[in-house]
């Protein structure tokens, strides 16, 4: 199976090189700009069209559509829904990333409302997954109290549910369907150091769910392939600050040979 995803990611990684998708991005003030940098490293486009009466029209010419609830001002709640029922609509792939759900009152009903509209994909720490099922109140801030395998039963329960893809982010990235399970065994703690480090791999799952209609492998690829830049990047790196910089320059460097070479997929 590992050789399989690996193939497949090698693959859609060149996808995405070649076809320079455009991934609308309604997401945190705090992580937008890192966001548009890892897009465009990664080859795709970033528009942050994030206003009420944009963001539908936007959504439905996109090639797919990022959601993150880190910062959810008035308006941009609106957009949010707005954007993810006209995507629904128009078929364009969309991901929920719902920062800090669970203990705060307004991105918890939102993540709620969203949910409603099936989310082709949900990306989120554990605490994230496990308070979107219901089944918790979620981490400390924006960091999760949880491991990967901790919600496993969450994000399947949420896949079948809501016909999405959820993959947990950690140590060990996890991605379901509902019935079967892939592990992603890249990384670095050094993601954990930078703000954006998690949010920004929801717009590259977008990014490679606009490649095919497979979404499992779409999310896996899109997982291996931002973890191995990550992995790669960190002997570069003296702290968080050259780290960031050397990751946006091996995700921007990365090739389908160092993928097939380099990727842990189980």
């Amino acid at each position: 199976m590992s050789n399989q995803h690996a193939q497949a990611a090698a693959e859609l990684l060149h996808r995405v090189q070649d076809a320079g998708p455009l991934v609308q991005c309604l997401t945190n003030a705090v992580v937008a700009n890192f966001t548009a940098n890892t897009l465009l490293a990664l080859g795709a486009a970033p528009a942050m069209v994030d206003l009420p009466t944009e963001a539908g029209p936007f959504a439905r010419v996109a090639s797919a559509v990022l959601i993150n609830l880190g910062t959810p001002q008035h308006d941009q709640r609106i957009a949010m829904v707005e954007a993810a029922t006209v995507a629904n609509a128009a078929g364009t792939p969309w991901v929920l990333d719902p920062v800090a759900v669970g203990a705060l009152p307004v991105r918890t009903h939102l993540a709620r409302d969203l949910l409603g509209l099936r989310p082709t994909i949900i990306r989120g720490n554990p605490s994230e997954i496990i308070a979107l099922a219901g089944s918790g109140n979620g981490g400390r801030g924006v960091d999760s109290t949880d491991s990967a395998e901790d919600a496993l039963a969450a994000a399947r329960d949420l896949a079948i549910d809501f016909g999405s893809i959820v993959a947990i982010s950690g140590a060990t990235d996890i991605v379901t369907d509902g019935t079967r399970e892939v592990r992603v065994d890249n990384g670095t703690v050094l993601l954990t150091r930078i703000t954006g480090g998690g949010c920004a791999l929801g717009a590259v799952i977008a990014a490679f769910a606009a490649q095919d209609h497979d979404r499992l492998a779409t999310t896996v690829a899109a997982c291996a392939i931002y973890a191995l830049a990550a992995e790669q990047a960190a002997p570069e790196s003296a702290g968080p600050g050259s780290f960031a910089v050397a990751f946006l320059d091996r995700l921007a460097g990365l090739t389908p040979d160092d993928v097939l070479a380099g990727v842990v997929i189980g």
